[in-house]
């Protein structure tokens, strides 16, 4: 949901073919001017396109329900007395998002999912939720509840000095107080004999972790760059007239070291492409959850008990300090519009927080020096250039002059300066796409119009309960400015924007061994990671803690060699058609990188998917498909091959469905027989029958089978580590299930190399914080003790 939903961008469509006839679409063409492209864009805007776009927006559930709320709540008992305590807490957290400010209900499910997180072993949010349910107006009748429940966690936090405070405040309280019946009095009084017991005893059991997700730990940069914060010295920004901004070595680089640390400058979240409900229709609330009922919608970081906005249904949090500093920075505006802005997509959303984070003084200043004026601005900023290639023709790696997006110290930081002078590619880009955007951009403005915002638009940050609606037409200087500056975001965000990225469990396979998949949870401008120029063999990774983004070496890195960044097509998954084709419509350049340089000249020789059912060779060709073998003269269509390959997909979808579902042996079965007929017509290395291989695994893991887990893991780690290398992150993922495998099969010198290697990758991608390297550090401790494995641990045994 980057763009608008498809029935805005339909209407706008339309809208720009009825101008065929008149010379507004031969202007705009022409104009290179954003701030003129803009205000034509705002002149087309009429009354009927906002009351269309009123109406598409009603579909998006996000306004406080109370009806949903007691509904949530009740779906919520249920999955609690089922003794199912994640759906509850997911439950209870929709409804707290629906419930009114103010309402009871607020209370009620807050003690409910922290009865839920208790018996999660979530102990340390379950006290936060205990405090949010006193803070909230908690039944006084009921307190006894969550008063026991919080010395409980104390207790299995190991805190019993707190757990007695607690139980002795509870004690005054039944007895200062006559609110309970004398049978249920006695049955509290004898709950806290119960736990004094345990106090005495110091017996605790084991602390879960507050959040399920890895925390963001406070790592730091060796040594920090002097002209490019959030960066290391390691690292230097150069220009050129090929290459443009881009980032080089400084100094001799090894793999693992960390070059970048940067915290977004805006991010939003990507909601899950799923129907939301709708006011329209009947009640049928969704059970289901998505990324924005995951994650925090400011840090990011994963949720389990998040604070919801008091003002929408849509927005929440992990803390009161995220959401009141979301509230601070843009959610004051963002929170009226939420039906709205999820209607025209993450893009319109990001271009428009920007600016409001950014402040409104800041952005008119932008505008007005580049859009204003912007022959002289394109003047001034191709003589500071050419100085600055000057320069840098005679200090290779170290340009000096001026580089835009360098405040006035020429030092590039992470500032809205910085995100403001990423290219747009207007040139690039059509003429409808640019009306598109512009014509989203005056939506936007128009309904902050409308909710009496405009008097915040020029720097006086208002609560929209206390805003009164704009009654006129007029666009104030300073709401234009905005629209300007948002049209400019939405343009630069298809090649700027940064995708964040979180490993989270897929559900399919056993508790042992569960895939993992990749997947985006937001949207972002990273200004210093998008200096970084695209390689389809990059020589960093980035991961993500939260909404930092952390960038590591994962080779070797020469001095004056480029910092290369992978920008979604990579050598290794994708054919160079492929890429060049992407790069070329997305972020309008060719690829000359080495890797697709050599694959064009070898590409004639590049085995494709298939072989020859008789002697294994490869087939070549396009329709139809020849053996490469001068002996064998077999041929078949492609179109032959990729239905039997489609087949086998489908069917391997099905095992996983009973692998699920706890029908082990047929979804072995299955398997088998997928993987024997991919065997007669795919090459060895073929994806599919390393996934084949994985779920194989996965299968025999579920039933105990460690050794044929193995065998089959084994096979699959081969085919990946053909296709993306030895140190690459794919590899690193299965090595992580195998060392699963052996740990719990108890092949002790086995799973200590696999644990070590798994490590060592993972360290490399994602850093030592990483949950799956600290499953894996823990695993290692374990065995470190045990005989014959210290030899390992420290390579005395091969």
């Amino acid at each position: 949901m980057e763009l608008p939903i498809q029935e805005w961008r339909a209407h706008v469509h339309q809208k720009w073919e009825s101008l065929t006839s008149s010379a507004f679409r031969e202007n705009f063409s022409a104009s290179s001017d954003l701030s003129q492209k803009f205000q034509a864009c705002a002149a087309q805007l009429q009354p009927e396109d906002e009351k269309i776009l009123q109406k598409l927006s009603q579909d998006k559930l996000v306004r406080k329900d109370p009806e949903a709320a007691a509904f949530y709540k009740q779906e919520g008992n249920k999955r609690f007395q089922g003794k199912k305590y994640a759906s509850a807490a997911v439950l209870y957290s929709k409804a707290l998002s629906h419930a009114t400010t103010g309402s009871e209900e607020i209370a009620v499910c807050f003690a409910n999912r922290s009865a839920a997180l208790f018996h999660l072993g979530q102990y340390q949010v379950c006290l936060e939720d205990i405090e949010r349910a006193l803070d909230s107006g908690y039944p006084e009748q009921l307190v006894y509840k969550v008063l026991l429940r919080r010395a409980e966690c104390l207790l299995q936090l190991q805190r019993p000095q707190e757990a007695a405070q607690v139980l002795r405040e509870l004690e005054e309280k039944l007895a200062s107080q006559h609110s309970l019946s004398s049978n249920k009095c006695q049955a509290v009084l004898v709950h806290i004999g119960n736990l004094k017991a345990l106090e005495t005893k110091h017996q605790s059991s084991r602390v879960t972790k507050h959040n399920p997700g890895y925390p963001i730990q406070d790592l730091v940069l060796c040594s920090q760059n002097p002209r490019i914060c959030t960066a290391s010295s390691a690292i230097s920004l150069c220009l050129s007239s090929a290459k443009g901004r881009h980032l080089v070595a400084a100094e001799d680089i090894s793999p693992g070291e960390m070059l970048v640390k940067e915290e977004a400058f805006v991010s939003v979240v990507v909601p899950e492409e799923r129907p939301l409900p709708a006011y329209n229709v009947e009640r049928d609330w969704d059970t289901e959850v998505g990324n924005e009922e995951r994650h925090c919608h400011l840090c990011l970081v994963q949720a389990i008990a998040p604070v919801p906005c008091q003002g929408c249904s849509y927005a929440i949090y992990c803390s009161y300090k995220c959401k009141d500093k979301a509230w601070q920075d843009y959610h004051w505006a963002e929170c009226v519009l939420g039906s709205v802005l999820l209607t025209l997509g993450v893009f319109a959303n990001l271009a428009l927080r920007a600016t409001l984070v950014a402040g409104f003084t800041q952005v008119s200043s932008l505008v007005q020096e580049y859009h204003r004026d912007p022959k002289e601005t394109e003047r001034r900023n191709l003589v500071e250039i050419w100085e600055t290639l000057h320069s840098s023709e005679d200090h290779p790696g170290k340009t000096e002059g001026h580089i835009p997006g360098c405040d006035s110290d020429g030092v590039y930081r992470s500032s809205y300066r910085a995100i403001f002078s990423l290219q747009p590619h207007s040139e690039h880009q059509t003429p409808e796409h640019h009306f598109l955007c512009g014509f989203t951009a005056a939506a936007i403005c128009r309904k902050l119009q409308e909710a009496g915002l405009e008097a915040a638009v020029q720097g006086q940050k208002v609560p929209a309960e206390q805003c009164n609606a704009a009654t006129t037409d007029e666009w104030s200087a300073e709401l234009s400015d905005l629209g300007v500056a948002m049209l400019r975001h939405m343009l630069q965000l298809q090649c700027n924007t940064q995708g964040v990225y979180i490993i989270r469990a897929t559900g399919i396979g056993c508790h042992v061994v569960e895939s993992r998949e990749q997947v985006r949870v937001a949207s972002a401008l990273f200004p210093v990671l998008s200096l970084m120029n695209h390689s389809c063999d990059p020589n960093i990774s980035v991961s993500f803690q939260g909404r930092t983004a952390v960038v590591r070496a994962v080779k070797p890195i020469k001095e004056t060699q480029e910092v290369s960044h992978c920008y979604g097509p990579h050598f290794s998954r994708m054919r160079v058609e492929e890429r060049l084709q992407l790069l070329r419509s997305q972020y309008f350049f060719d690829c000359q990188c080495r890797a697709c340089l050599e694959q064009q000249e070898s590409e004639v020789k590049c085995s494709l998917p298939f072989c020859c059912v008789h002697c294994r060779a490869p087939l070549q060709g396009k329709d139809v498909l020849h053996c490469t073998c001068a002996a064998c003269r077999f041929t078949t269509d492609r179109s032959h091959l990729m239905f039997r390959l489609q087949d086998i997909r489908l069917r391997v979808s099905r095992a996983q469905e009973l692998l699920t579902a706890g029908n082990t042996e047929q979804a072995i079965l299955q398997l088998e027989d997928c993987r024997g007929e991919g065997r007669s017509f795919l090459s060895p290395e073929h994806t599919v029958l390393a996934h084949i291989e994985d779920c194989l695994a996965q299968a025999h893991a579920a039933c105990a089978n460690w050794s044929a887990a193995a065998k089959h893991l084994q096979c699959s780690i081969q085919s990946v580590e053909a296709l993306h290398g030895s140190s690459s992150v794919e590899l690193g993922h299965e090595l992580f299930k195998l060392a699963q495998i052996f740990f719990n099969g108890c092949f002790l010198t086995d799973a200590v190399r696999t644990i070590v290697r798994a490590e060592h990758i993972l360290v490399l991608h994602y850093g030592p914080q990483h949950e799956m390297v600290q499953e894996l550090q823990e695993m290692k401790a374990c065995l470190a003790e045990l005989p014959g494995v210290k030899a390992v641990l420290k390579g005395d045994v091969s």
